[in-house]
């Protein structure tokens, strides 16, 4: 009952979990508060090393990184601060059939040198605006999540935080998302990924559900590289939607931000690349032309219909 891998007082590093099966995860309301949503690996410090994992079947997730501000409990130092600490290593992990998401980033992973020290961003030096505090790099690679009640894999508030070589399939919600990007452009970012609608392992909720493959931030900043889609001619499911979790009117955020795109694929059978959301003012800056099939440096920006949801335009 409860998270079945955890990291409990944020403060264990260099920890080495490898080749573990985590199968059925279930709520506690007994336990500690967070595991009434439990991990199968509950990673509350990024330092550590997760290669070659499954988590499947969890009611809420199957790796989440609920990376803390401080050390917690008898453990607790100011002087330690995880969420804007290195990540050990996350490699050739697999999270199916988890009730919500495969793989949860939440909330913070904004890794730099001095981890409790602020950033301070020097638009001057061009070659490192962050030298007075420099960020680190975290690599996630080789990830697999399917069939997941809501996402693959999300992030919520990222630094230079790169995905690389996921693969995603029969989703309910989306395959990858982003949510907020705390970086200069070009940092934060998927780089190579296969993203799959519905598989042939699908069953009819998978194929019937409204999704995407990839949703992209409601921030500025943000990178996506390599990525290959396929089957996403089915009603309701569409390759790449924006804005993530703007949802609605009420959102407090005006959309209007800029993603860029390079190297992609979009295999026959998808019929929809682009479905935007709310509020519908997003800009796809193409380098390359593989999103608009308009060439080098073109752009994909939504347009209305009267009393139509927003369709894709290109220049």
């Amino acid at each position: 009952m409860g998270h079945t891998f955890f990291i409990e007082d944020a403060v264990e590093t260099k920890n080495l979990l490898e080749e573990n099966l985590a199968v059925l995860t279930r709520r506690s309301f007994s336990l500690l508060n967070t595991d009434q949503s439990p991990a199968s690996f509950w990673i509350t410090h990024p330092d550590n090393i997760f290669r070659g994992n499954r988590a499947a079947g969890s009611d809420n997730y199957g790796f989440w990184f609920d990376t803390k501000p401080n050390s917690m409990g008898p453990s607790f130092d100011p002087n330690v601060c995880p969420e804007n600490s290195p990540l050990g290593e996350f490699s050739n992990n697999v999270a199916h059939s988890n009730g919500k998401y495969g793989l949860r980033i939440f909330h913070n992973l904004v890794p730099r040198k001095f981890p409790c020290k602020p950033l301070i961003y020097d638009p001057a030096n061009t070659t490192d605006p962050y030298w007075k505090n420099p960020l680190i790099t975290a690599r996630f690679v080789n990830f697999t999540g399917y069939k997941n009640q809501r996402n693959g894999a999300i992030a919520e508030r990222v630094g230079d935080v790169r995905w690389e070589n996921f693969k995603v399939a029969d989703n309910k919600i989306a395959g990858l998302e982003f949510s907020l990007v705390d970086t200069a452009d070009g940092l934060a970012q998927i780089n190579g990924a296969v993203v799959i609608g519905y598989s042939a392992n699908a069953d009819a909720d998978d194929i019937s559900t409204f999704s995407h493959g990839l949703i992209t931030p409601r921030t500025e900043n943000f990178q996506v590289k390599n990525v290959r889609f396929y089957n996403f001619d089915k009603a309701g499911k569409a390759a790449i939607g924006s804005c993530s979790h703007c949802f609605h009117p009420a959102s407090t955020d005006s959309g209007a931000r800029t993603v860029t795109f390079s190297g992609l694929y979009f295999a026959p059978s998808v019929t929809t690349k682009i479905r935007y959301q709310f509020p519908f003012k997003d800009i796809f800056y193409d380098l390359d032309g593989t999103l608009t099939g308009k060439g080098v440096q073109s752009w994909a920006t939504p347009y209305f219909k009267h009393n139509e949801q927003p369709e894709c335009s290109v220049d």
